[in-house]
């Protein structure tokens, strides 16, 4: 045989068992959906073993998490309202997974314990899109139920009679003269009442306030109160007209007051993300063309800006061409899945595959990522909307690819965040701690999305393809224009605006037209971004290696580009840098010959302390602290900072403090979360501290096990912060929360620990001082006697006749 045959029939076992490892048996599909029914029978089972009725389940500690029982987590617990937030939020789940008697009990636990007056303040976007929606998903459930006979015959709308009443609720957060709603309200006293303890914000995220018109429209339509959906379109028509006209960009943060842009970044992730969602997802629901047209308007300045495939890369709004950051939220892992809605699935292969990779290489997505692909926040909180993209796509290309990435998420949450009482988040991905919570978007999203994956649609017990995903995943049906139609004079006008239109612009997307006869075109895409993290790719001992990398036009030359993914590229005298040629529309190759350097992993990070010098304390307690990219250098502050520490009010400190008087000439305490550590500076600098410890609001992290990092700014320049910054874990955080509140007046210093009070003392000569009575004829020996001690002494001799006082 010659070698050309064995060489053509080597490649043929090679290509067939690639094919043999991407096909699903319907046996293997159906045991891992087995598998994913016995997790979410383990996590829900969890929750209402041990939890229920409490808002949400701590997996570690075997318990219900209510307010006001457990330490306070700052912003964090404002999704929590004392309503059985993880209950409501599952209940639609329950349906989809075909465990309609589980529903049933559900329905009649909701209906029997859950109250919506408690007095407590929520955050408006969550309570909307967890506990509204969650109501309006169950109720559209169970109508559907009592329709065909047989179940929830006793029914009588009392899910919808909750979700109108909670509606009425959340309306007092819309008293705003620019129509945007307050980002807090109090279940029971509403945002202007005295006793409401909320009303002075006056910032919201763009995704808060354009994320309520799904839920607020067809709470409307099912209830008849028109006043609903009016708030939540007006809500857009102000992110709209606030965009930058240049641009066609909106920023991430908004004065509810006046509708100027606070925080100008512009991107998909956090704080933007799920305004876009809506827009799109309101005109399939509604039929209502404007949200097309704006959606449509701000789709091509994200691809012209904002898109770099595969990174989608923060810039800012005003000057799109400049990015904000050097790093990618996990929550912008949604995005490829609205694309494929959109019709847009080139880009959407593109960044999953990219975000399929750093799964490989850290198990799960981190918070947040650099451009390199390195941990910048290692925080995991079982978010879903990694799954929720795979899903889309695989429904989008058919491809058995995306099943086994599916497989892979169950895999990875079964032996990285399973416990005994559930599934717990992941503190840090670098050290696979957990932290003790369980949100309820886990059991609303992720077994949803993994559940349907790997389900046939024959096999489900509702016409999935009836129903449009909320972005906490609750089902509304797609027929609401039609059997409810629009509220009288709530139609918002359209203001025609010119941008280019493509093939998908007012057409759903059809693989016919995207695959044409090429059922391989997916693979040839994800195939360019295979060892884009280094994960898998073959060892190549010369250090000198050719490499291929797609570059698509995006409005920077190729070498830039590559700079943005942190890729450098050092010319070599001896080779050419050239050879760019274009392989099709809207893509190049280029092919560049670089050398590969070593490099460290991890940025450096300078190991500083808080150490702890009044009364009882003297210096003894030194508690582990991370600094800061910005503000003061205490590197280069031979004694570092003293000062007395004080809480700040409100302790996230993103808005105007409450107590500035107490926080003057003082160091103040503030805890993370809800905005950046940049904003909390400002405010804490104007408010005139002379330094501020970030307290972290991660349950039970330490130095101990998770890794020091260094804050970092927002993006925009942070010359203006002056202060020393320096952040504790939540451990560390405790004990000098514990210190203050018991003895009040805590003097702490600030400064690198190398340099701590005492720190590297103890080898120095000290002074020894000795003193004891003497008889008379002793003392002419002492004075001629000598001790062998280290450093000098001094002898004090007390004559026992002299007067000692």
């Amino acid at each position: 045989m010659c070698w050309l045959q064995i060489f053509l029939i080597v490649g043929l076992v090679d290509w067939l068992k690639c094919q043999e490892i991407q096909h699903m048996t319907t046996e293997e599909k159906n045991t891992i959906r087995d598998r994913i029914v016995e997790m979410f029978d383990h996590a829900y089972g969890s929750y209402m073993k041990y939890a229920y009725p409490a808002d949400e389940l701590m997996p570690l500690s075997c318990k219900g998490r209510v307010r006001g029982q457990e330490p306070n987590r700052g912003d964090i617990d404002e999704s929590l309202g004392k309503f059985s937030l993880t209950l409501i939020d599952t209940l639609d789940t329950l349906v989809v997974l075909n465990k309609l008697d589980e529903f049933e009990d559900g329905v009649r636990k909701a209906v029997r314990d859950v109250r919506l007056d408690s007095d407590v303040v929520v955050s408006v976007f969550e309570t909307n899109i967890r506990v509204l929606g969650g109501l309006l998903g169950a109720h559209v459930m169970a109508d559907l139920l009592r329709q065909r006979g047989g179940r929830m015959q006793w029914y009588e709308d009392e899910l919808l009679n909750m979700a109108t009443e909670l509606g009425h609720r959340l309306l007092p957060a819309f008293n705003t003269s620019s129509g945007l709603p307050y980002p807090k309200v109090n279940l029971r006293y509403g945002v202007q009442n005295p006793l409401s303890r909320t009303g002075a914000e006056s910032d919201t995220c763009t995704a808060c306030a354009g994320t309520m018109i799904l839920e607020f429209a067809a709470l409307s339509r099912l209830s008849g109160e028109s006043v609903f959906e009016e708030h939540a379109r007006r809500a857009l028509d102000v992110l709209w007209e606030r965009r930058q006209k240049g641009s066609d960009l909106v920023g991430t943060v908004i004065n509810i007051h006046n509708g100027e842009w606070v925080r100008r970044d512009s991107g998909v992730g956090a704080g933007i993300d799920s305004y876009y969602e809506y827009l799109m997802k309101a005109y399939i629901l509604l039929g209502d063309d404007v949200f097309l047209e704006r959606f449509n308007v701000h789709y091509s300045a994200i691809m012209k800006y904002i898109s770099q495939p595969p990174l989608l890369l923060n810039v800012h709004m005003h000057n799109p061409t400049v990015s904000a950051r050097s790093w990618m939220d996990s929550l912008l892992a949604f995005f490829p899945g609205l694309q494929v809605l959109r019709g847009d699935l080139k880009p959407a292969i593109e960044t999953h595959e990219m975000l399929y990779q750093v799964t490989k290489q850290h198990k799960f997505l981190p918070e947040a990522f650099t451009t390199e692909f390195r941990v910048h926040w290692g925080q995991h909180l079982l978010r879903p909307e990694f799954a929720e993209s795979t899903y889309y796509l695989y429904q989008a290309t058919g491809d058995p690819y995306y099943l086994r990435v599916g497989q892979s998420i169950v895999e990875k949450l079964n032996a990285y965040a399973r416990v005994p009482c559930g599934f717990a988040a992941v503190q840090d991905v670098r050290t696979g701690t957990h932290e003790d919570r369980m949100d309820s978007f886990f059991l609303a999203e992720m077994f949803k999305y993994l559940y349907l994956l790997f389900t046939e649609k024959t096999q489900l017990p509702i016409s999935i393809d009836d129903y449009i995903f909320t972005t906490e995943a609750h089902l509304l049906p797609v027929s609401l224009t039609t059997t409810q139609p629009s509220c009288q004079g709530n139609k918002t006008e359209t203001h025609a605006v010119a941008h280019k239109e493509d093939l998908f612009t007012r057409t759903c997307p059809s693989t016919d037209t995207l695959f044409p006869n090429n059922p391989s075109f997916a693979k040839s895409i994800r195939d360019s971004y295979k060892y884009l993290t280094g994960v898998g790719r073959a060892f190549h001992p010369s250090p000198m290696r050719e490499i291929e990398l797609p570059l698509h036009d995006s409005g920077i030359e190729p070498v830039e580009f590559l700079k943005s993914m942190g890729i450098s590229l050092t010319p070599l005298n001896e080779f050419s840098t050239g050879d760019i040629r274009r392989e099709h529309q809207g893509a190049c190759r280029m092919k560049l010959v670089a050398e590969v350097r070593q490099t460290l992993d991890e940025e450096e990070v300078v190991p500083h302390a808080v150490q702890l010098i009044s009364p009882p304390f003297l210096g003894r307690t030194v508690l582990m602290a991370g600094p800061a990219k910005f503000g003061m250098d205490l590197t280069k502050r031979e004694h570092g900072v003293k000062g007395s520490i004080a809480k700040a009010s409100p302790y996230t400190a993103c808005r105007p403090l409450e107590n500035p008087a107490e926080l003057k000439d003082h160091v103040a305490l503030a805890l993370r979360g809800d905005c950046m550590f940049a904003a909390k500076a400002r405010w804490l600098q104007a408010a005139g501290a002379i330094g501020v410890i970030f307290i972290d609001h991660q349950e039970g992290s330490n130095s101990e096990e998770t890794p020091l990092f260094q804050m970092v700014g927002d993006g925009d320049s942070t010359d203006d912060i002056a202060l020393p910054l320096v952040f504790l874990f939540s451990r560390e955080g405790a004990i000098l929360a514990a210190a203050l509140e018991e003895h009040r007046n805590v003097d702490v210093l600030l400064l690198p620990k190398e340099r701590q009070l005492g720190h590297g003392k103890t080898d120095q000569p000290g002074l020894n001082i000795k003193l004891r009575f003497s008889e008379e004829e002793e003392v002419e020996e002492e004075e001629e006697e000598e001790e062998e001690l280290s450093g000098s002494t001094v002898k004090v001799l007390l004559d026992e006749s002299e007067d000692l006082k």
